[in-house]
């Protein structure tokens, strides 16, 4: 599919369908399209909202967690969007959701959690980018699915660019070490809305005893996983995530903490 991407003061985003509001937050290597079987199979029913994260070009000394939550609820506050809405992060996208969630409580009626970083991460093996290195990039990127076929040639190209300039590098290193640092644990019991977690069973980033983890201290919690799967399951098992997450948003109540 062909997103639709609009634009309003600095902000690019996609805003499709209407209804109860769905909040996607790809992670550091994402874009808008990392959620493109989520927008097919939702926006008939729900209004998804996906803001393009301003990852490589964000001020440096703002290049971290806390920096990339002032976006999100500046972004919100830009288009008006001040209802509860269920709020779903991949990866880097999960850490921001969850800080989101413990500094707007009455914001987020349910949290989907899917490779989420804020307990552990290995999003680097322990390396950072090697700038101008296309197979270390080309190794990484396979690194993130069970499928090394998810692994596309357009989609290497593109991180391959990305970490091909020094003043990009710079600042995904920083948010890397900013969510690294940000450790969550002492601080999940906070967040009470039902949350669903998705994992990837294969998940070599974060591994499925993050997931348990994450089940054990969130106090509403529901952890499922999807075998044959990596670090991204809407990307790499769209049609088992959606399932996933149909069932989840029947059968849960958006109810935010008032």
């Amino acid at each position: 599919m062909t997103l639709r991407i609009q634009e309003k003061s600095e902000f690019r985003y996609v805003d499709e369908g209407s209804g109860e509001v769905l909040l996607l937050l790809h992670g550091l290597f994402g874009a808008l399209s990392n959620w493109e079987e989520v927008i097919a199979e939702f926006s008939p029913r729900y209004r998804v909202v996906i803001p393009l994260l301003p990852i490589y070009d964000m001020p440096l000394l703002k290049a971290g967690v806390p920096g990339l939550v002032s976006f999100v609820e500046e972004f919100l506050a830009e288009i008006g969007l001040l209802e509860p809405c269920t709020v779903l992060g991949n990866s880097l996208g999960g850490h921001i959701a969850l800080v989101y969630a413990l500094q707007n409580p009455a914001r987020v009626a349910r949290l989907v959690l899917t490779g989420s970083s804020g307990l552990f991460e290995d999003g680097m093996g322990g390396s950072f980018p090697k700038r101008g290195n296309y197979g270390y990039v080309q190794e990484r990127v396979a690194y993130t699915f069970y499928n090394p076929a998810v692994a596309t040639r357009e989609l290497v190209d593109e991180v391959f660019d990305v970490t091909n300039s020094t003043a990009k590098c710079l600042r995904i290193i920083s948010i890397a070490r900013s969510a690294q640092r940000h450790n969550l644990s002492e601080e999940l019991s906070r967040i009470q809305v039902p949350t669903l977690l998705v994992w990837g069973l294969n998940d070599t980033i974060t591994p499925p005893t993050v997931a348990h983890e994450f089940e054990r201290l969130l106090p509403n919690a529901q952890l499922r996983f999807l075998d044959h799967c990596g670090h991204a399951p809407m990307m790499e098992r769209p049609a088992a995530f959606n399932l996933v997450l149909n069932q989840f948003l029947t059968q849960t109540t958006a109810r935010p903490v008032s």
